[in-house]
């Protein structure tokens, strides 16, 4: 059986975890990628969410990602080619115990899964009472799904795509 969703309060830590797995993911590839962000709900400060550090990876072509499986192998990376099925403009690579403590997105820099995923970031990071919503849903959410993470995930799309046209428009003008 799965493990259930679990939501957890903001750790003051999770900043600098993403920066300690920067700097190992940029010793073994970083003179193939373009940039290297910080992304999902640990990248969003006070808000709760899944205690997993997200890592989006920048390369210029997705074909890249196939040369990164052996190096992040080295630090514990494992290649999940499975999800190229449901997100085919990602590949992704998870890390840690069952419970996944590191996600890995290489994806193409400046693509609209690059782009929608920076500005949702930063729109969260300016807009601490959509934080607090979104964290308050994500705790709702993971009630019901239990450990559902897929019913989970995709209940969660509407409120995420609502943010990033938000964002969207506030960019434009």
């Amino acid at each position: 059986m799965k493990p259930p969703v679990i939501i957890v309060e903001y750790n003051h830590r999770w900043p600098i975890m993403y920066e300690e797995e920067k700097a190992q993911v940029l010793s073994v590839i970083g003179g193939k990628i373009l940039a290297i962000e910080h992304i999902g709900s640990t990248a969003v400060p006070g808000l709760g969410g899944k205690p997993i550090i997200d890592v989006m990876v920048g390369v210029r072509r997705l074909y890249i990602a196939k040369k990164c499986i052996e190096p992040l192998a080295t630090i514990g990376y494992e290649y999940v080619p499975e999800y190229e099925v449901s997100i085919p403009d990602r590949r992704y690579f998870r890390k840690g115990p069952p419970e996944r403590h590191r996600h890995l997105h290489m994806i193409e820099l400046g693509s609209n899964f690059w782009e929608s995923h920076i500005l949702f970031r930063d729109y969260l990071r300016a807009h601490p009472e959509t934080a607090q919503e979104y964290y308050e849903l994500k705790k709702e959410l993971a009630a019901r799904f239990g450990s559902d993470s897929l019913g989970f995930t995709n209940a969660k799309t509407k409120f995420i795509e609502s943010v990033v046209k938000k964002a969207q428009a506030k960019k434009s003008r």
